[in-house]
């Protein structure tokens, strides 16, 4: 028999949590306004919600979040473009040489070079790739950052960047520039310059003018991009007509680009998918640092071991905490497949408790999860146009070792799966990440079934809500 915490167990947990993470948030906030080169991220404004951010905690020498991150390696994607497609010359890796917290509250991607002359370094992208601001909201990207520390000859090949990529990239490795990329922050051998670029359309040429894209540029304001910490921001705007994309650095604007500019077709292309997954990294060497240089780079009179250093990244959506999730009925006892539906507004469970959220918007959320569990959703309306995607609100205060699938079936709970994701400790049970799972294409009215798997007795997450697109 699996023991589960009770309701009220589960809730003093959620305080202590609540209480700690308070305190940790004012001594950062204390740190911050003394200026260290370790900040917290910065409050939520006022008329805005906080999407998702990583503050880059942990122990030094340890990895970035598996929960948040995932950690690319090698020269290129599986079946993807040589070279990530850029020229860039490095191998990436995970090794804590090349990335690795610092145990003050940063990340550094630190560029090496082995005795034989092979220059290694590290990139990473978000798990999550539905970043994309709400119809009427604009949606801010931001990190504070601190460049490689080195100029002159010993920065020739040294490529730092923040920027985001189009999430049908994942799999599909020969559709950019179609899908969109954003450049929040690039820099090339160790200038006092960023550069903030979009890249959409055909390649080469178009309406962004591939390869090069459309970018602006300036200095850092007040001291060096190299020498300091900056903010980086990226802005996408849908509560504009038309719509507007806008880079800024410690708050100045430097860039923007109307969607008055493009076609429908490149619009839509960069704009109408689930959204864009984010990315860190120093490349070395490439046809960005070439062209600035006039040659080759990396050269022999390049150094390594200068980290890009990287105090948060975070996330907000304008309107505050937005519209209360809702299920939209469709009929008798039905709800739209595409509408939010709240995991506590199931017509049936098995296993499962409801207790209160501290969840964006506030609410109830179903908990106690374990193997074997189940909900079930009474007349689920997907309509004609199939649905392929699935996505969950979840939280997960699991130990390590104890995970466990969310699975989507159809009028059975025995029904083979048409789709699942797997979700390990997420820092709490009341820490919350959506994340996304394809699914065989659904259309018509069915009965939904959320089943847990998990090869441990331990409960492994709680859920707040959930919904289907196409």
């Amino acid at each position: 028999m699996t023991s589960r915490p009770s309701t009220s167990r589960r809730r003093l947990a959620a305080l202590a949590v609540a209480l700690a993470t308070a305190l940790a948030t004012t001594a950062a906030l204390l740190t911050h306004a003394a200026g260290s080169a370790s900040a917290a991220v910065p409050p939520t404004p006022s008329g805005w919600s906080l999407v998702w951010s990583d503050d880059f905690d942990g122990p030094a020498g340890s990895p970035p979040s598996s929960a948040n991150w995932i950690v690319d390696t090698g020269h290129s994607y599986p079946g993807g473009p040589a070279n990530w497609g850029t020229g860039e010359i490095q191998n990436y890796t995970a090794d804590p040489a090349n990335l690795a917290l610092d145990g003050a509250g940063n990340l550094r991607i630190t560029p090496q070079r082995s005795a034989s002359g092979e220059w290694t370094s590290a990139r990473i992208e978000t798990r999550r790739g539905d970043f994309k601001p709400a119809d009427g909201r604009v949606l801010r990207i931001e990190g504070r950052v601190r460049m490689p520390d080195v100029t002159g000859q010993a920065a020739l090949g040294y490529w730092p960047a923040f920027w985001a990529l189009g999430s049908p990239y994942r799999g599909n490795y020969w559709n950019w520039p179609g899908i969109g990329e954003f450049d929040v922050m690039e820099n090339v051998n160790g200038l006092d310059t960023v550069w903030g670029v979009l890249h959409c359309g055909v390649n080469p040429g178009g309406p962004c003018n591939e390869t090069n894209g459309l970018g602006a540029s300036r200095a850092c304001p007040g001291s060096p991009c190299q020498s300091a910490f900056h903010t980086y921001r990226f802005e996408w705007d849908r509560g504009v007509t038309p719509n507007q994309l806008r880079w800024y650095v410690d708050g100045q604007q430097f860039h923007s680009v109307s969607q008055a500019q493009f076609d429908a077709a490149t619009w839509n292309g960069m704009t109408g998918h689930a959204g864009y997954f984010l990315l860190l990294n120093v490349a070395m060497g490439g046809a960005f640092p070439n062209g600035v240089a006039g040659f080759g780079t990396p050269t022999a009179a390049t150094v390594p071991g200068r980290p890009m250093t990287v105090d948060y990244v975070a996330v907000w959506q304008s309107g505050g905490p937005g519209p209360t999730p809702t299920v939209t009925p469709t009929g008798p006892g039905g709800v739209d497949a595409r509408s939010t539906i709240q995991a506590e507004h199931h017509q049936a469970q098995s296993g499962t408790i409801v207790e209160t959220t501290t969840d964006t918007g506030g609410g109830q959320n179903v908990g106690a999860i374990g193997n074997g569990d189940w909900l079930r959703f009474d007349g689920v309306d997907f309509g004609s146009r199939p649905a392929g995607q699935f996505r969950a609100r979840v939280a997960s205060g699991a130990a390590g070792g104890v995970s466990g699938l969310v699975q989507v079936r159809l009028d059975s709970p025995t029904a083979p799966p048409v789709g699942d994701f797997a979700v390990a400790g997420t820092g709490g049970w009341q820490s919350w990440r959506t994340v996304p799972a394809n699914i065989s294409p659904v259309t018509g009215r069915h009965t939904v079934y959320l089943t847990f798997a998990s090869g441990q007795p331990a409960d492994f997450v709680n859920v707040n809500w959930f919904t289907f697109a196409d």
